[in-house]
């Protein structure tokens, strides 16, 4: 583990003052606009209006599903049209062009880098946060896949919970996933197992051959039980729906999905499988092809207040990045959190790791088999 989910939320007893966001020197980003390119549930009402309303600066906003949505319109723009975007900060790679650049910029001097919890910042670099010994992009947010089931329906204690129980006999046409996920998921209960050895999935990282190994034989158990499935997702929304509309039981999702459906029904619960909660960090950064520079200093210095930072994991039930945030959090934010986050699932966390070459072409040929099945 890199650092303690735990720990970051009770840092808010050394959370910073907020700072301001508009500097004597930043008069002229108190007018015009900003372009943000932001995953769906990120930028929600009461965030964009306090942004507007302390600023002065018109936020416009378009959205995201997935990393793949994102990369694809920044590529084909090459790197133009949006001042701010949010990737998950393991595929930052995939912002680089031909030559080698991204097409993000260097953190701005002038932005409130100190904001961001300092082990966030420091594991950053080896994430994707750093390119050619620059820092591009910045922590904003971390959260994780594991599994989302309805107790009412699958009663199956916190110690026990697997994700091989995607495939349990009462889960037929009744779980839920997102195909790139669940390869990485499934490959991790088979490894523990020992049917797929994979290094706990280090292995896809490693190499073409052994990526092509692994998830070949993950692949392959997967559409074997392809009667289980019962609805994919590739964003927020449909993972949601997944439960509230086509009567999934079980699935690997991403914890805003379980805790979200948790506050509404208390049968719905999200917890860590015994293979290992998968992590990931999402970031931000500033194109260098911004359109409006100084605006976009002041949207992120506004993100990084730990104020604006509680209304975030508040309206999501992702965890933010900021110092100090959780002061700000409500308390069934907080409830959830120890819920889910106990001391043996922080210290059995498993990270996505830094994009190879490789490695989504060679995942996305055996989603598309999965997908097709």
């Amino acid at each position: 583990m890199m650092f303690s989910r735990r720990t970051a939320l009770q840092l808010g007893t050394a959370a910073l003052a907020a700072p301001m966001v508009l500097r004597a020197h930043d008069a002229l980003a108190s007018s015009g606009s900003v372009k943000v390119l932001a995953w769906q549930d990120y930028i929600q009402p009461n965030i964009a209006e306090k942004f507007e309303a302390d600023t002065g600066i018109k936020l416009e906003l378009t959205t995201f599903g997935s990393n793949d949505e994102a990369e694809s319109t920044i590529r084909s723009a090459g790197g133009k049209g949006f001042d701010i975007v949010f990737p998950s900060i393991t595929n930052a790679a995939s912002y680089v062009d031909d030559m080698g650049n991204s097409y993000f910029a260097e953190v701005p001097a002038d932005v409130d880098v100190a904001n961001v919890i300092p082990s966030f910042l420091r594991d950053s670099a080896g994430l994707g946060g750093v390119h050619n010994g620059q820092q591009i992009l910045l922590p904003f947010d971390w959260g994780t896949e594991g599994i989302t089931l309805n107790r009412g329906v699958l009663p199956i204690a916190d110690a026990d919970l697997s994700f091989g129980d995607l495939f349990r006999a009462e889960t037929v046409g009744k779980a839920a996933f997102r195909q790139k996920s669940v390869i990485m998921g499934v490959g991790l209960y088979l490894d523990a197992t020992g049917e797929v050895p994979s290094n706990r999935m280090l292995d896809v990282y490693k190499s073409e051959d052994d990526a092509r190994r692994v998830w070949g034989a993950v692949a392959a158990w997967l559409v074997a039980r392809k009667e289980h499935f019962g609805a994919f997702w590739n964003n927020a929304t449909e993972a949601t729906s997944a439960f509230t509309e086509a009567g999934c039981v079980i699935g690997q999702t991403w914890d805003t999905t379980g805790l979200l459906l948790n506050r509404d029904n208390a049968d719905f619960v999200y917890r860590a499988p015994k293979e290992g909660i998968i992590t990931w960090l999402d970031s931000f950064g500033m194109l260098k092809q911004a359109p409006n520079p100084t605006q976009a200093v002041a949207f992120m210095n506004f993100m990084l207040q730990p104020e604006v930072g509680g209304m975030f994991a508040n309206n999501t039930g992702y965890n933010s990045a900021v110092t100090g945030a959780a002061d700000f959090a409500s308390e069934e934010f907080k409830r959830q959190f120890n819920d889910v986050y106990t001391t043996d699932v922080l210290g059995n966390m498993w990270w996505w790791q830094a994009d190879t070459p490789f490695f989504a072409p060679i995942r996305n040929e055996f989603v598309e088999i999965i997908t097709n099945a």
